[in-house]
């Protein structure tokens, strides 16, 4: 890899608490075109923007002190998600009277596990992971102050064996969350996103993923049904249950029993 032009790509604010993993997955997309240096930057750019900033305001970034419900509201995806986080979260971890939550893309995800929004009588253990570096810090400000018992761990979707020795860290049982995660994954590396379900099945108890069925800008239904995860999904796991809210699908699935 180009070091120069990787230190130049994250010069930016946004990009510069970002994995190198990620950023290299980035710059491997236009590696093989014929590109000036100008070019190589602009387009990583506007890739990695496309992927990581885009449902974020830049308030985010730049405001602090604010409550967890104001940066909540102010990314683009937990804001779709506000209305609706304590049905849930009710949905995902019924069953259970105690349980890790592992947050894969967590984005600022973490600010809602307060009891507001968590069901009564029901242990937790939060962790979120997260490749945005600016994201973790935000989330583990919070969870000091409120005394949560939760952490953002900062660290790329794309380096599987990390990701598998956090989650087998953690207390079983185990639930793993993966909102609005699959389609990025998908456009960085495609089927990437089937290994690392397989591999994570086989060391969690429950795994919510969820995807967008509507614009989040015009809040028009979207044309693809995602068949290739639902079928990927049903040969490979069973499924638990499935649901929607505010234009957000939820598919509840655990691996096989023998």
């Amino acid at each position: 890899m180009n070091q120069e032009l990787y230190e130049k790509i994250t010069q930016k604010k946004e990009f510069s608490q970002l994995p190198r993993k990620d950023v290299e997955l980035a710059m491997e997309k236009f590696g093989r075109k014929n590109l000036n240096d100008w070019q190589m930057i602009k387009l990583t750019r506007q890739f990695l923007r496309k992927i990581y900033s885009s449902f974020s305001s830049r308030k985010v970034f730049s405001s602090k002190g604010k409550s967890a419900d104001w940066y909540l509201m102010k990314h683009k995806s937990s804001k779709e998600r506000f209305p609706y986080y304590k049905e849930v979260y009710e949905k995902c971890f019924q069953n259970f009277k105690k349980a890790s939550v592992i947050d894969l893309g967590a984005g600022i995800n973490g600010l809602s596990f307060t009891r507001e929004f968590l069901p009564k009588n029901i242990k937790l253990k939060y962790i979120g992971i997260e490749a945005i570096g600016q994201f973790v810090d935000l989330m583990n400000e919070f969870f000091k102050k409120e005394k949560i018992n939760a952490e953002a761990i900062h660290l790329s979707l794309f380096e599987l064996e990390k990701i598998k020795e956090v989650i087998k860290k953690q207390e079983e049982p185990r639930i793993i969350l993966m909102f609005k995660v699959i389609d990025s994954l998908e456009v960085v590396k495609r089927d990437y996103s089937k290994e690392l379900l397989k591999e994570i099945g086989k060391i969690s108890d429950k795994i919510i993923v969820s995807f967008a069925t509507r614009s989040l800008g015009s809040g028009k239904k979207f044309s693809a049904k995602r068949s290739w995860l639902i079928k990927f999904i049903e040969e490979n796991f069973e499924i638990l249950d499935n649901f929607e809210f505010g234009g957000e699908k939820y598919l509840v699935f655990s691996n096989k029993k023998k």
